[in-house]
């Protein structure tokens, strides 16, 4: 991890990012039904990209397999959901998470004692034969994916704390999790354990040498990250009601990879900034108009790869690193 990763975020962007969550907060009253709905996405996919930051960002491990872990705790939820009532949410959510944590530990056994290109290409394998074990199983859902036809239901007894059937409701109940693992995140970055992965991603090397079980620190960081995927996939399943195998395959890995990239490695808050940004992007490309015979729109991919690459050109930290450079030029004070 680099020294900037370390430091406290000056004092303009913690304003800045303060200022965001406010707005989070007051969005529903504000937005449409519509737009709620795209925010709740994007805070979805923040959490996704900060279970991957914690490899990436934090312990240098590159994964192009993580959306397998997304995609199994949306199909927890699936198979979990009868066909006539909801399930209820307090254990269904632990399972998947669990059930995604589980499946990282397995994976992760073999993966990490890998390094570098092998480790990525692994991840990625794995990954793989997770995808064609649902996409070519009919008794799993194939290639149409299943549909979950209720939303899980918070019940206790006869008390209903909240409804996840209302949109309102999810939206809150999204940026309260969203909140807590970040908190959880952040934490994790400042204790021994965070400071140990942040010196494997240094020189791993040293690490082993100075007496430190490299292998089980990876091995904790991949099965933690997989269940925080699965944390986002279960979400997914809940606001969506559809799974289907593309959750779990390469493009959805390789976009995580660039929420990261986008934000800025390393202190989470990138990763969220990076998600709502690609999130954003992506609404913007799609709705390009078309000039003559060429449809802009339909070429998103094109403008999205070229903007990522402006980005690390330009920004190599990302807009994160980009709005703390600007802040220290200002003589912005670090608390």
């Amino acid at each position: 991890m680099t020294k900037a990763n370390l430091e406290l975020l000056p004092r303009g962007v913690q304003v800045t990012l303060a200022l965001g969550l406010v707005a989070l907060v007051a969005f529903p009253f504000v937005g449409s039904d519509f737009y709620m709905q795209m925010v709740t996405r994007m805070m979805i996919m923040a959490i996704f990209a900060m279970s991957l930051d914690l490899l990436q960002g934090v312990t240098g491990l590159v994964s192009l397999g993580h959306a397998a872990y997304f995609g199994l705790a949306g199909y927890a939820l699936a198979f979990l959901t009868p066909q006539g009532e909801a399930v209820s949410l307090w254990w269904t959510l632990p399972v998947a998470v669990l059930g995604s944590g589980l499946a990282a530990l397995v994976i992760g056994f073999f993966v990490v004692r890998t390094h570098g290109i092998y480790f990525i290409m692994v991840t990625m394998a794995f990954a793989q034969m997770v995808f064609y074990l649902f996409f070519d199983n009919k008794a799993l859902g194939g290639s149409d994916g299943l549909y979950i036809n209720f939303k899980p239901s918070a019940a206790i007894g006869g008390w209903v704390p909240f409804d996840l059937d209302s949109k309102l409701t999810l939206y809150y109940f999204t940026l309260g999790a969203l909140l807590m693992v970040y908190v959880f995140l952040r934490r994790l970055l400042w204790s021994p354990f965070g400071r140990a992965l942040a010196g494997i991603r240094v020189n791993e090397h040293r690490m082993r040498a100075m007496g430190y079980g490299t292998f089980g620190y990876k091995l904790t960081a991949f099965t933690l990250a997989g269940a925080l995927a699965g944390l986002a996939g279960y979400l997914w399943g809940t606001q969506t009601g559809y799974i289907n195998p593309e959750l779990m395959g390469f493009h959805m890995s390789a976009h995580a990879i660039m929420m990261v990239i986008l934000g800025g490695m390393g202190n989470f808050a990138g990763a969220i900034v990076g998600a709502f940004a690609f999130e954003y992007l992506l609404h913007v490309f799609k709705d390009l108009p078309q000039v003559g015979s060429v449809n802009l729109g339909k070429h998103w991919q094109l403008w999205m790869g070229f903007f990522i690459v402006l980005l690390v050109v330009f920004a190599p930290r990302g807009l994160l690193g980009l709005a703390e450079r600007f802040m220290k030029r200002r003589g912005a004070p670090h608390e």
